[in-house]
């Protein structure tokens, strides 16, 4: 069982920048492909970026591309969001989420990939 744990959220100005942080524990993260989710009020929740369990592998959504970078350390067990130029229109409970893959390169994009969930870390971002 993998527990999951978000950090870094808060307030911040448009044009600002926060980095989140996802700490792994109760499991090898070294094994879990991850990723980064959002929802804002009244919205689904949707894909920001993924991670292979390798770290080789990222895809990020066309809307934070440039903008958003996931990266891991499987030695700290930490995956980490870092989100620049950020908008109002990034306000949202930012979820890590975890999957255990067989293969290094295994990435995935869609939320019933992941069987491990974080508890969320709230983004605002004001005009």
């Amino acid at each position: 069982q993998v527990q999951l744990v978000e950090s870094g959220g808060g307030l911040v100005q448009a044009g600002g920048s926060l980095r989140l942080s996802c700490a792994a524990s109760g499991g090898r993260n070294r094994n879990y492909a991850m990723a980064w989710f959002r929802q804002a009020p009244g919205k689904e929740r949707e894909i920001q970026a993924a991670i292979s369990r390798s770290g080789e592998n990222t895809r990020s959504a066309d809307s934070v591309k440039g903008r958003f970078t996931i990266s891991r350390d499987n030695a700290g067990g930490t995956v980490y969001l870092q989100m620049n130029s950020l908008k109002p229109e990034d306000t949202a409970v930012y979820y890590c989420a975890a999957a255990e893959t067989t293969y290094d390169t295994t990435i995935a994009l869609t939320q019933s990939f992941y069987e491990y969930w974080g508890r969320g870390a709230q983004v605002t971002v004001s005009s």
